[in-house]
Parts: structure tokens; C-alpha cells; sequence
């Protein structure tokens, strides 16, 4: 039996992992949820699986089932997930506020199963300084973490990630000019939150898991490659000395590496659909074109230059996609006020998470002030 913080419960990958718990009681029990919001549903998360501890970081305060403890807010969350004494943490909320969590998951000693892009591409250098074991759980390291057989530090020639290219691979950068939040949020083939759905759109997302793969699988930026596999049938692939290519294949869904991360290393029946090879099935690649994704190339740069740029294009990202799901800016100007704070930043070198989080605040603050002023010129 092993004990789980989830982190990020009421979200989509935190609601999936509780599926997996769910499907497998005598494996895995629940001691610690942590939602940001949705009061309701984390009420009846803490009803079903009455752990030790819980907390909710904002929004209404809930009642606790009988023999949870209840913090309330950021430090009595940190609190609730120390208390608990987890085997695994899965740390499944969005943005910056992940890292902490990921950081005080390696110091108790768990296992870290990371679905949050930020603590690697905000505070890679800081996170692997720490040492403890990381399992991905983003469904192209998953793949990449499978083809190597479970050892981030395998030999390879490349690693190629897969991207499906978003609602908009068939459009140039000019035609997305006119585009809506509701046309960026129809993802082809995943159903996600509306950040990294906007970042899939964007090709922002993918940036960041080559940053996050540059850390995790100690790989030079010119051996990670991307390729559009429009079906999301291959989720990625490694390249070896040899020119053998791996792949993992499946159904898009992530209920198979969040399972797969509380279980490593053995594997059991996840109820997923299975392949159908007695039909044709259609599996494309096409090359990424580049100059539809200038925040892919932004992210890229960020990543090559390190230190602290990272973590200033994150802030200023999830401050940008924010500004244009309210309306506030266009598509393309997520890009344009990212480049902005970007480029006007003096990059350091990455030391500590309190430099990280003063950094994130000041290029926070940077592109308030940059959207604003846009939004006054309409």
C-alpha cells in the first residue's frame, strides 16, 4: 500500500489520478489532497477518500470529513503535504506554485510524480541540484522515460517529442490574428485545462518539455527534437547509436503515465482502449514549421540561455494566455508581450527558489503593465 499526496486534485490530471486510486484500492491509498479552488468538488473528494490531511490554498473554506486535518491557504498546504508522510507526491497543479510543492515533496524523501511543466522549466537547475527521484508523469517524457527502459540517464542519440500542432497547424501566424478563445481552446485530440490547452495552441508547451527533457535526461538542446504527429497516437520516440528508433504508442490519454508512475516499476491493466491493428490506422509526421510557433522558438532560447529567463518567460506566458482568455489581447500578442518582458530582462543565474519567486513577481508585474497599456491603444 502506498500512500499518495495529490496535489492539483480538482484539476484534470489530479481528478484522472484519482480514477487510477479508485480502480486500485488495495494499492494506493489517498493521504493528502490539495485543490486551489472548486470548494464542491473538493468536498466531495475529501467525503470519498477521507485522508489525513488536506487544504485548500483560496476560495471558500470547505468542511473536513472525519480524521482529515484541514490547513488553509499556500504555507498550510506545504504544511498538510509534509504532515501526511506520502511515499509519492503528485504534484498536478498548474504554474509556478508548483515548484514549492515539487522542492518539499524531494526534501520528505517521495517519490516525485511531476505533471507540473513549471518546477523544470522555472527551476530545473535548482530542482536537480536536490537530487530524489523524479517520474514523469506529462505523457511525452512518460513515453521518452518507457523507450529508456525507466533510466533517465540511458544512453540515446536524440529524443523526439511529438506535438499534435494544436487546433491551428493548418493556419500561418498572420491568419491567427482574428482567432477567439474558444476557437484556441478546441484542442484536436486532448481535453485539458484551459492554460496548457491555450500553450498547445500556441506551441508554448512544447518549448517547455524541451526544457524539462534537457533537465530530465541530461540532453543537449540540439538532441531534442520536435515532429507534428497530428493523431497523438506515438507520444515520442528516442533515437539510439544505432539509428534505432523506440516508440510508445497509445489511445491519447493520461490516465496510463499517471498510473504508470505510481506503479513503476512493475505495470497493471489501466482499462485503456487498445489499438486496433486489423484496421488501417493512420499515423502521420510532419515537420514542425517553425515560423507558425515564434513561442516555441521563445521558449527554446529561454531554455539554451538559462539562469533565470525561464522562468521570466513562464510568468509572463501565464500571465499573457490569462489576459487573452478574458479578452484583453489578441492571439498573437501573447507572443509579442512575451518577447517584450523577454528581452528587456538581464538574465542571472538560477540560485534559490526565493530568487526564482522574486523574479516571476517582477516579470509578473512587467506584463500587467505591458497588457494594460495595449489594452488602452484598442
Amino acid at each position: 500500500m502506498k500512500n499518495i499526496a495529490l496535489i492539483g486534485s480538482t484539476g484534470s490530471i489530479g481528478v484522472q489520478t484519482l480514477s487510477v486510486v479508485r480502480r486500485n484500492p488495495d494499492m494506493f491509498k489517498v493521504c493528502c489532497l490539495v485543490a486551489h479552488s472548486s470548494a464542491d468538488k473538493f468536498s466531495e473528494q475529501l467525503r470519498e477518500f477521507k485522508p489525513a490531511t488536506a487544504a485548500m490554498v483560496s476560495g471558500a473554506a470547505v468542511e473536513a470529513a472525519a480524521g482529515t486535518k484541514l490547513f488553509a491557504g499556500e504555507e498550510g498546504a506545504l504544511a498538510a503535504l509534509c504532515q501526511s508522510s506520502p511515499d509519492i507526491v503528485v504534484v498536478a497543479c498548474g504554474g509556478f506554485a508548483g515548484l514549492k510543492y515539487s522542492l518539499a515533496a524531494l526534501k520528505a524523501g517521495a517519490r516525485l510524480a511531476l505533471a507540473n511543466k513549471e518546477t523544470l522549466v522555472c527551476g530545473g537547475d535548482v530542482v536537480m541540484r536536490t537530487g530524489g527521484e523524479i517520474v514523469p508523469v506529462d505523457s511525452e517524457h512518460s513515453a521518452i522515460w518507457q523507450c529508456l527502459a525507466f533510466n533517465r540517464r540511458a544512453p540515446f542519440k536524440n529524443l523526439i517529442i511529438t506535438a499534435s500542432g494544436g487546433p491551428f497547424r493548418d493556419k500561418s501566424f498572420e491568419e491567427l490574428e482574428r482567432v477567439t478563445p474558444e476557437q484556441a481552446l478546441a484542442h484536436p485530440t486532448w481535453r485539458m485545462g484551459a492554460k496548457i490547452t491555450i500553450d498547445s495552441a500556441t506551441l508554448l508547451n512544447k518549448g517547455y518539455e524541451v526544457i524539462e527533457a534537457h533537465h530530465l535526461y541530461g540532453a543537449d538542446y540540439s538532441s531534442i527534437k520536435t515532429v507534428i504527429q497530428p493523431q497523438s497516437i506515438i507520444h515520442s520516440m528516442v533515437e539510439f547509436a544505432d539509428g534505432a528508433i523506440l516508440a510508445q504508442m497509445s489511445h491519447p490519454t493520461m490516465e496510463l503515465p499517471i498510473q504508470l508512475a505510481l506503479t513503476y516499476p512493475e505495470r497493471y491493466d489501466c482499462a485503456l482502449k487498445p489499438l486496433d491493428f486489423s484496421s488501417p490506422l493512420d499515423i502521420r509526421f510532419l515537420p514542425l514549421e517553425r515560423k507558425k510557433y515564434p513561442m516555441y522558438d521563445l521558449a527554446l532560447s529561454c531554455g539554451e540561455s538559462g539562469g533565470i529567463l525561464p522562468a521570466v518567460l513562464n510568468a509572463v506566458g501565464e500571465e499573457a494566455v490569462a489576459a487573452f482568455l478574458n479578452k484583453k489581447i489578441g492571439f498573437c500578442d501573447i507572443y509579442r508581450v512575451t518577447r517584450e518582458v523577454v528581452e528587456g530582462t538581464s538574465n542571472a543565474a538560477a540560485s534559490s527558489y526565493e530568487q526564482l519567486a522574486e523574479c516571476d513577481g517582477i516579470a509578473r508585474a512587467a506584463a500587467r503593465k505591458i497588457i494594460a497599456e495595449r489594452c488602452n491603444e484598442l
